[in-house]
């Protein structure tokens, strides 16, 4: 990820989970009290005039971290941008900067530090809210948020942070490519990010990526070390879809099954030419999940196909409440009916046959991957190559 600490650290790759786009009204780039472009507008604000107006509301964070049980480093400092989105205080950065701090501390561009309370984080969606104390006389800044919708690649971005503890420092490149899914990540339907070819480098994590409107379109969250200038950025729909449940509950609940698994289709079957029918073959069942409990059953044999390690020899399920889910899209639609407290029918094939079991799913809990320091850092040096389906996390 892009924070940076006393040493270098490359860790905490963009979370992943459900998609969550909804819909944003554009407006048009001269009307001042939205503020939003209106499709197709091209703005022509010159840059320097737009790093004047949105720097003001870019912070710098600093949090620290108490370890008690490692007397050689018990006290870690961490540092990354964010950005006020409203004048009453709050912040959006990303959770891997202050998640599990003892303390956070936001410098505003005049140099004032404020203590930060943390209001809501996600680890899965890396994204944290915090809030700070109003001043005592005028206003905070805030940015405008866009919309990533109908964001195209090709299109100039910029980026404002303190990258390497710089402060505010500018960066400008284009859109490399949408809806990207980082390598060897499992997915709970998708997080699609953002790819900018413009520099992020650590300290930039939890910064915006702005469009030449000066509307935030994304939140920067991770680049690839061994690449340059391939970096990531969360698209600011999901952001702004997830921040009700931040503000208002401190999180985002997700139903939870716990499974881990990867969509078998034609080529994978005709690879390994064994027994398998088409939908989600289980590798993982997570201990004291639901899917623990209904007895299904991960796989054993460690296989890799084209660069890809995969388990196989477990359950397949083929369909969630009736749904058929031996497509990407046919899964994503199970997926997104899955509500927390809800009963959910699953279709699985074992050993040549086919049963039916029931459970109720509850909230998913903080899981040991999901904390940052307790996952791996996830870009791979060599690239991955892709294989016969996607991988989900339930």
């Amino acid at each position: 990820m892009c924070s940076v600490a006393r040493r270098p650290v490359w860790s905490n790759a963009a979370r992943v989970l459900s998609i969550l786009l909804v819909t944003a009204s554009f407006f048009g780039c001269a009307g001042a009290a939205a503020g939003q472009a209106a499709p197709g507008t091209q703005c022509a604000e010159p840059i320097p005039d737009i790093y004047n107006r949105v720097s003001p509301a870019v912070v710098s964070i600093t949090a620290r971290s108490i370890n008690p049980y490692g007397p050689m480093e018990r006290v870690s400092r961490v540092a990354g941008s964010g950005v006020i989105f409203d004048a009453s205080g709050l912040v959006l950065t990303n959770s891997h900067v202050v998640f599990g701090r003892q303390s956070v501390l936001v410098t505003l561009d005049d140099g004032t530090a404020l203590p930060a309370e943390l209001v809501g984080t996600d680890t899965i969606f890396d994204l944290a809210v915090l809030r700070i104390p109003s001043p005592q006389s005028g206003s905070l800044p805030v940015v405008t948020l866009g919309s990533s919708e109908r964001l195209r690649v090709g299109e100039e971005v910029l980026a404002i942070g303190n990258p390497l503890g710089l402060e505010q420092t500018l960066t400008r490149g284009i859109v490399s490519a949408i809806n990207r899914i980082l390598p060897n990540t499992a997915l709970s339907l998708t997080e699609p990010l953002i790819q900018t070819d413009t520099s992020i480098n650590p300290g930039n994590s939890g910064g915006p990526l702005l469009n030449r409107c000066g509307e935030i379109i994304g939140i920067t969250t991770a680049i690839m070390p061994d690449a340059q200038n391939i970096g990531f950025a969360i698209p600011i729909d999901l952001v702004k879809a997830a921040l009700p449940s931040l503000v208002e509950n401190g999180r985002i609940a997700r139903p939870w099954l716990g499974v881990q698994g990867h969509l078998v289709g034609s080529a994978l079957r005709e690879l390994l030419r064994v027994p398998l029918t088409e939908g989600l073959l289980v590798e993982i069942v997570e201990p004291g999940s639901p899917a623990e409990a209904v007895d299904l059953r991960g796989g054993q044999l460690d296989l890799v196909i084209g660069g890809q390690a995969m388990l196989i020899g477990g359950d397949i399920i083929t369909a969630i409440n009736g749904t058929p889910v031996d497509t990407p899209p046919r899964m994503a639609e199970a997926m997104r009916d899955l509500k927390v407290g809800a009963t959910v029918r699953l279709t699985v094939f074992r050993e040549g046959q086919t049963r039916e079991v029931e459970c109720v799913l509850p909230e998913r809990p903080l899981l040991p991957g999901d904390i940052p320091g307790q996952r791996s850092s996830v870009v791979p040096q060599v690239a991955p190559t892709r294989s016969d389906g996607a991988r989900y996390r339930i």
